[in-house]
């Protein structure tokens, strides 16, 4: 019997199997935040927010609102180098130059697991950002590795993708990739659908 994971989303599963990457389908002003929270403070020994959208600045405002203990809490930052922000390297904190270098976004996840124990989550966001500063197929294979990863360590993940900014055909391709799809509509309503 593999880890198990509770999972604090309303209408999900009250548990996923470690290894599960679950993605999180919004409208493009949608409030994620609460869903991406819950996720991330229940269950869990270490947490990863991978944010391509908002700075580590805006991401611990964000721990801090929903009371997520900041203590367990690394953050990789990809913004601030690129928009010229000063970066404070600390523990928790950790920078890629841009967005775009989807490589090193991975290669600093693979770190993050191997130096941690116990349960880990992690939550990227945006799906949609990386798109944007690389491409898809990029973005694609970034993602995929980055599921692999989950698995390897027995870790669980979040990936957010905002839907109103990407053709029916990326979103299902995307989809395709995860053990569930988390979908959030205008008004603020949750589906859970996990795959067969």
């Amino acid at each position: 019997m593999s880890m198990q994971y509770e999972l604090a989303v309303e209408s999900a599963p009250e548990s996923i199997p470690a290894g599960t990457g679950l993605l999180l389908l919004h409208p493009s002003t949608g409030e994620t935040d609460r869903i991406d929270t819950q996720f991330l403070k229940t269950d869990t020994d270490h947490l990863l927010v991978i944010s391509t959208r908002t700075t580590a600045r805006e991401v611990e405002q964000k721990l801090e609102h929903y009371e997520v203990d900041e203590s367990i809490a690394t953050i990789l930052d990809t913004l601030s180098a690129e928009r010229g922000y000063t970066r404070r390297q600390s523990d928790h904190v950790r920078y890629v130059s841009t967005p775009e270098d989807l490589d090193a976004i991975v290669s600093m996840t693979e770190e993050f697991l191997a130096e941690t124990e116990g349960k880990r989550r992690i939550s990227l966001d945006s799906i949609t950002e990386m798109i944007y500063y690389a491409d898809e197929p990029g973005a694609h294979d970034a993602v995929k590795r980055l599921l692999a990863l989950l698995e390897k360590h027995d870790a669980v993940g979040l990936f957010h993708l905002a839907k109103g900014v990407h053709d029916e055909a990326t979103v299902a391709e995307f989809a395709s990739l995860f053990a569930g799809v988390i979908e959030l509509d205008d008004d603020g309503q949750v589906t859970t659908s996990m795959a067969e």
